[in-house]
């Protein structure tokens, strides 16, 4: 199984389905004088996220927030453990609260595991600002692959976008809207950066190999909306 490892700077990659497991979205810390979790996994690698956030030499102890970017279980199952061991607090749109909250609509179904609703500390539902002590985390609404979708970023020399799921799937049956994800794609494009960290396929790096990945699904979801 490959290791845990450093994007840029103070952003490392903690989970994926190569790193923790299988089930898992990809799963990044940041060091933002506070340690922020950007997603938690489908839970079932809850101790292997932990093993993770400890070989790169952090306490798991100083985790601060994750912010969830949408209510699938693959992102957020293993958000309960995080909260009741270690206290964090759980950051997410208003749209996507009240699945996070319940457990309903969340895909559960797909993995065959189960989940623990949690509370959400913070409910955002206008574009935002997180003042940390090392950094201020921007986070912006992409509806489209579900309603309170959200992307995060922070300029660090470079600036660094924690993308979510472009990739979709953009399934109507599923709640995903594809004419929303549309104007969302065009909104990360516009935000020019450096750095992708993808929901689930990784790292895209330069600039120009961002705006490239990012285009190409648009370009998927404009040709299928015209159908």
């Amino acid at each position: 199984m490959k290791k845990a490892f450093c994007v840029w700077k103070d952003v490392y990659l903690v989970g994926s389905a190569e790193i923790s497991h299988p089930y898992d979205c990809c799963v990044y810390l940041i060091d933002a004088g506070e340690l922020i979790l950007i997603d938690a996994g489908a839970g079932e690698s809850f101790d292997k996220l932990v093993d993770n956030i400890s070989w790169l030499g952090f306490a798991p102890e100083d985790l601060h927030s994750i912010i969830v970017t949408h209510a699938h279980i693959d992102h957020m199952g293993g958000l309960a453990p995080f909260q009741q061991r270690y206290g964090v607090s759980i950051i997410a749109h208003t749209l996507d609260a009240p699945a996070i909250e319940s457990g309903v609509g969340i895909g559960t179904e797909f993995y065959g595991v189960s989940y623990v609703p949690c509370r959400v500390d913070l409910k955002l539902d206008t574009d935002s600002s997180l003042k940390f002590s090392k950094y201020e985390i921007k986070v912006v609404h992409i509806p489209g692959h579900t309603t309170g979708s959200i992307a995060v970023y922070l300029d660090m020399e470079k600036r660094v976008l924690f993308g979510q799921d472009i990739h979709g799937p953009y399934y109507v049956a599923l709640g995903a809207n594809p004419k929303q994800a549309i104007i969302s794609l065009e909104k990360l494009i516009n935000l020019g950066a450096d750095i992708l960290c993808e929901g689930h396929f990784g790292i895209y790096q330069p600039a120009s190999e961002v705006k490239r990945y990012i285009e190409g699904y648009r370009s998927q979801l404009r040709s299928t909306t015209r159908r």
